[in-house]
């Protein structure tokens, strides 16, 4: 028995599941970062991970998975996919590569490595906009622009330094 239409093309019906749920996630105030789908037994798996300027809590993974989950059972939902399905909404982890200006500004205040015209750079972003970022490297800022940025990781800290807004 052929394979159904969806099931030939799964790069397809990733794309058309960003388009057809990227209007209610952001409209709850979060991006969609990444959506998978995986076979899982008799069923699959539709994987969504959503990132958002304050962070991702389990009230907002609740919202998003319930506003979602209204999508998918639609009509337009059935017509992508056909069989049975298990939706898992969740936040990216901190070993998520910085590739988009989005995720440098959410990780303004953090350490990160990334490389810099090939070469190594680890140091706290301070700030971001549309030409770049500026990181503070043992205590110089250095404003880099995008096109000379490699992906970047947030380091782990297990003693981070004080908010000055939480301090007022």
């Amino acid at each position: 028995m052929p394979a159904a239409p969806h099931m030939r093309q799964p790069a397809r019906v990733r794309e058309h599941l960003l388009g057809l749920l990227a209007p209610t996630v952001r409209s709850l105030g979060y991006d969609i970062e990444d959506v998978t789908i995986t076979p899982a037994g008799r069923r699959r798996l539709v994987r969504l991970v959503i990132d958002g300027d304050h962070g991702v809590d389990l009230d907002a993974v609740a919202e998003v998975s319930h506003a979602v989950s209204e999508v998918l059972d639609g009509p337009q939902g059935d017509e992508l996919l056909a069989e049975p399905f298990v939706l898992e909404v969740t936040s990216p982890g901190v070993d998520r590569p910085l590739t988009a200006p989005r995720h440098w500004r959410r990780a303004t205040g953090r350490l990160v490595s990334t490389s810099v015209d090939g070469s190594a750079v680890t140091g706290r972003v301070v700030a971001c906009d549309e030409s770049g970022v500026r990181l503070d490297v043992d205590g110089t800022e250095r404003e880099l622009r995008w096109s000379t940025l490699g992906a970047g990781r947030v380091q782990v800290e297990f003693s981070r330094l004080p908010d000055p807004e939480s301090e007022r």
